[in-house]
């Protein structure tokens, strides 16, 4: 009896994980629909809405801003649970410096097709569909990947399996999907010492949605693959969802770092607007 009150016990165990990880996993990758709606013409610039395939089959929704009379183009990628919307901002610094942009609303976010955003292991076809319209429809030669915290991850995992990027900049990339996780459980007032577990169930439980192993596909698996290509790292001190900032940087091959004491995630052109302004331009300049 004491044996299957114990077998009892652990299968009862297993099925509250089980729950908690099918719960936690809908959580982590559920769909965003669009909250802000911005335009680049509010910052006085001239843009086509287009539409394109991921490669693997998904439409996306973006904005193409020309530059007439450059083969150069950025492709930006915005964060998590938003949209291409809030990074409006930046395109007037890469308009003036002569770059051509595409940016567009990841799959499951916004105005793109897609159910379930999967942190860069799927996200990466919706790159590799940004670069074949680019190539294809807009006749690109030099190309460059500029992403903002899931962006920045979904960069990190997209140049490595596609050669037609030239350079790419990150700005706010978590090193693993579990440490930002944590953090992210942490400032919801979950205790320090479960958050990791609950993060490593939820990202458990992501994995056997999806058919993939989620902690196979984390940057600092990735970011070493980009090299010879240049790369440029941004990383604010502060930043909570990258506490394994070193692991990353030792895993890449940067071409250049800045890293921002005092600054927290994605806020080194809130707190530094003309010097990022020059660094990344500068940057891009010399390697694209």
């Amino acid at each position: 009896m004491a044996l299957l009150a114990v077998i009892l016990c652990l299968l009862a165990l297993a099925a509250l994980l089980l729950i908690v990880a099918v719960v936690m996993s809908s959580f982590l990758t559920r769909r965003y629909y669009l909250i802000e709606t911005r335009s680049p013409a509010e910052v006085g610039l001239a843009f086509e809405n287009v539409a394109f395939r991921s490669s693997d089959g998904l439409l996306l929704c973006g904005w193409w801003i020309p530059a007439p009379g450059s083969d150069r183009a950025i492709v930006q990628l915005h964060g998590h649970a938003g949209s291409m919307d809030p990074d409006v901002q930046y395109l007037p610094t890469w308009h003036a410096a002569g770059f051509n942009v595409l940016t567009f609303d990841f799959r499951a976010h916004g105005r793109s097709e897609g159910r379930a955003t999967t942190f860069g292991y799927l996200e990466r076809y919706d790159v590799q569909g940004a670069i074949r319209f680019l190539k294809q429809e807009k006749g690109m030669r030099r190309i460059a990947l500029v992403g903002f915290s899931l962006g920045g991850i979904v960069a990190l995992l997209s140049a490595p399996i596609c050669p037609e990027v030239d350079v790419v900049v990150e700005d706010g990339a978590p090193a693993r999907l579990r440490s930002a996780l944590t953090a992210r459980l942490v400032e919801s007032h979950l205790p320090a010492w479960f958050a990791p577990f609950l993060a490593r169930t939820a990202i458990v439980g992501a994995s056997l949605r999806l058919g993939a192993n989620l902690f196979r596909y984390e940057p600092v698996r990735w970011v070493g693959k980009i090299a010879p290509r240049p790369l440029l790292i941004i990383h604010g001190e502060l930043d909570q969802y990258c506490p394994d900032f070193e692991d990353l940087l030792t895993a890449a091959h940067p071409t250049e770092v800045w890293r921002l004491p005092g600054v927290g995630h994605v806020q080194a052109s809130v707190v530094y607007p003309e010097e990022y302004r020059q660094r990344v331009v500068a940057f891009l300049n010399r390697h694209l």
